[in-house]
């Protein structure tokens, strides 16, 4: 067999010719036009890096997008970064402090207990229901302060619990402590030359609420300066955000929320049963 003549013939074929005869003008014009010859492949050097770069942006612009969506998601539900704005909780907790708030504490049946130190909204029993915003902008501020990169709003507090329903909380006995249900407290998380309180109080908390105070009771705006607004100086159990867990940042101070066994001692209020959510030791 004459492959080679066969081959020939097949080059030289009116055909082939005529194709041959095509991509040389097709080429030629294009050399004309200033355009290089097309082949059906992307070009080398920076075009061809632009073109399938596009994918490469794509997909990290997606992958950041996941990302931001999660980190909203985890802070809107389960645990919350909560910028620390004044030292009403000293030393416990300093101005800058970025804590971790666990959203799912009271979420399952359980309480709030004497002791823990709680984030919650004062909207409407620390100070007024606060007033219609820029939907635009308060959306972007909540973001901020989701994630913990902008002061939380204005009606959020942090501070610790000290009385829960049906507790009678008072100031003071002769030594200066504040007694629960007529059992004095030795409060050993106080900032160092405060007393317990300089105001003198006496109040049984409403079921469903709680009476909070802050740790550094001389800088503190608590439940003691809102004796005369609705709820006593109260604080309803449905308006906590969460328990602060731990301490995220700075970094050298990363560690949980001291808890405290300062209520411990402290009775049930009178006719009630005692509960997991009266004691002191897991706050």
């Amino acid at each position: 067999m004459n492959t080679e003549g066969q081959l020939a013939e097949r080059d030289s074929s009116p055909g082939s010719e005529k194709e041959h005869e095509g991509r040389s003008r097709s080429s030629y014009a294009s050399a004309r036009a200033g355009e290089p010859p097309s082949t059906g492949r992307l070009p080398h050097g920076p075009i061809r890096a632009w073109l399938t770069g596009g994918g490469r942006r794509r997909r990290a612009a997606l992958l950041a997008t996941g990302c931001a969506a999660l980190v909203l998601l985890v802070s809107g539900f389960v645990l919350q970064p909560f910028l620390i704005p004044s030292g009403s909780m000293e030393g416990t907790l300093r101005p800058g402090d970025r804590v971790l708030v666990n959203k799912l504490a009271y979420r399952f049946g359980d309480d709030p207990r004497r002791g823990d130190v709680v984030v919650f909204d004062g909207a409407g029993s620390f100070g007024e229901e606060e007033p219609s915003r820029n939907p635009v902008t308060g959306l972007l501020r909540k973001a901020a302060a989701t994630v913990g990169l902008a002061e939380p709003a204005e009606s959020d507090y942090v501070k610790r619990v000290v009385g829960i329903g049906g507790d009678r909380v008072t100031c003071c006995d002769k030594r200066g402590r504040i007694e629960v249900n007529g059992q004095p407290v030795d409060e050993h998380y106080l900032h160092p030359g405060d007393s317990p309180s300089r105001v003198r109080f006496d109040i049984v908390v409403p079921e469903g609420r709680l009476w909070v105070m802050g740790d550094h009771r001389d800088a503190s705006r608590d439940s003691r300066d809102h004796l005369g607004a609705p709820g006593g100086g109260t604080v309803p159990v449905d308006k906590v955000i969460g328990r602060a867990q731990w301490i995220g940042w700075p970094l050298g101070r990363w560690s949980g929320v001291p808890r405290t066994d300062a209520f411990t001692d402290v009775p049930a209020a009178p006719g009630r049963i005692p509960s997991a959510a009266s004691g002191g030791a897991h706050g």
